[in-house]
């Protein structure tokens, strides 16, 4: 989930709590969601403002909710605030903003526990809740956090707790369990090329669109079974997905890595094999002129740039980078498909599709074999077969990911 922010506040929080929650109210929005909105239950969105040294961490709920904070020490140092009687969804996690690097929950005790990864020490100010109000219809728990080494000359750090308030407040935290880092789930987005009014390509007995989202759903299943990572699908069903709307899904996810799946189409009936697909150097040039120029949000890349022509230079190695990551992926997910199903002689190509064009997002496209072919197409339409070629594109996953980590921890 890619963070939100919300309006810009200075250095130093207004004193009072009325005061904040009237600016509160005022200035925060409820969330847009981009995927179709689920039954409402529980903690619906995070949001953060502010900067690092005073960052404001809001949690949306249907309903309100008392929560107690615990912080810990130690290089992994993190903010854990538990939610009383409420619930969340394990796979609600993020990057997060100024004293926050990243964000995730999990269920704890009889509530819900977010875990917050700090950039450095950092004490919580205050945490208050904010009802529905002001054509805002969510409730709101406000967490704001100040660096420890942001107080100003002359001011000291917020006056300790009462002995009563120290008590209770180490009686709700006696239970809890021992900080660690914060390790955020992958985001892996599934596309299921065409669909709906968009057929794609025919075969003697199906159709492309059906094909690709009985592989997705079966790849969605493999990688959610693991628990190391958090699915999203471009489409579930059989609906009309625009080619910008399924890169804009991904980055708006917040994607680590994206993967599109097609079904291929040819005149000659006897050609068959699998192929993958990475963005080229020409496709980026000429996509990026005619569709970055027309859709902001697809420069809308954190990059630390002020002007313009550093920012351009910025995005184009931005750009660089991820054709880099998304053609070693490829090469490791040809490796673990190639005694699964039949490649093409040259299977690594690149081209300038749309669903490959995030500047910022590791992404391939899989034509999963010739659906003009008879051999291919039946194997397309074999549940076994095409699960078996499934559990290849997990697996190449996990091996792509797990490199990550061993050259990170070198």
């Amino acid at each position: 989930m890619r963070v939100r922010p919300i309006r810009k506040v200075g250095r130093r929080w207004l004193g009072l709590a009325s005061v904040l929650g009237a600016v509160a109210c005022a200035a925060l929005a409820p969330a847009a969601l981009t995927q179709p909105a689920p039954t409402r239950q529980g903690v619906l969105d995070v949001r953060f403002g502010g900067d690092t040294h005073d960052t404001r961490v809001v949690v949306e709920m249907d309903r309100a909710a008392k929560g107690h904070s615990e912080t810990g020490d130690g290089p992994g140092r993190t903010l854990i605030v538990d939610l009383a009687k409420i619930e969340a969804s394990p796979d609600l996690q993020g990057h997060g903003q100024g004293l926050v690097t990243g964000w995730a929950f999990e269920r704890g005790g009889d509530g819900a526990k977010l875990t917050l990864q700090l950039a450095k020490n950092a004490h919580v100010v205050r945490r208050f809740l904010l009802s529905p109000a002001d054509g805002v219809n969510v409730y709101r728990y406000v967490i704001d956090i100040s660096a420890d080494d942001a107080l100003k000359p002359g001011t000291s750090a917020p006056a300790a707790p009462t002995p009563a308030a120290s008590q209770t407040h180490a009686a709700q935290l006696i239970a809890a369990a021992v900080v660690t880092p914060l390790h955020l789930k992958k985001v892996i987005v599934i596309d299921a090329g065409h669909g709906g009014k968009d057929p794609g390509a025919k075969g003697a007995d199906s159709r492309e669109k059906d094909i690709n989202l009985a592989a997705a759903k079966a790849l969605k299943a493999k990688l959610e079974r693991t628990g190391r990572y958090r699915v999203v699908m471009t489409r579930d069903s059989d609906t009309f997905v625009p080619l910008e709307t399924r890169v804009e899904i991904a980055r708006k996810a917040d994607a680590d890595l994206f993967i599109s799946l097609h079904s291929d189409s040819g005149a000659d009936p006897s050609v068959r094999g699998a192929t993958v697909y990475t963005l080229s150097d020409k496709g980026s040039d000429r996509v990026v002129r005619g569709v970055m120029g027309q859709n902001d949000w697809f420069i809308n890349v954190d990059l630390p740039g002020r002007d313009r022509a550093v920012n351009q230079i910025l995005l184009d190695l931005t750009q660089r980078a991820t054709r880099n990551r998304s053609a070693a992926f490829a090469e490791t997910l040809l490796n673990k498909i190639s005694d699964r199903v039949d490649l093409q002689r040259r299977n690594h190509r690149d081209a300038g599709f749309v669903v490959l064009l995030a500047p910022d997002v590791p992404a391939v496209l899989l034509e999963m074999g010739f659906i003009t072919n008879a051999d291919d197409e039946a194997e397309l339409n074999d549940s076994a077969k095409r699960d078996r070629l499934m559990s290849g594109v997990a697996e190449s996953i996990d091996d792509y990911f797990g490199q990550q980590t061993r050259l990170a921890a070198r």
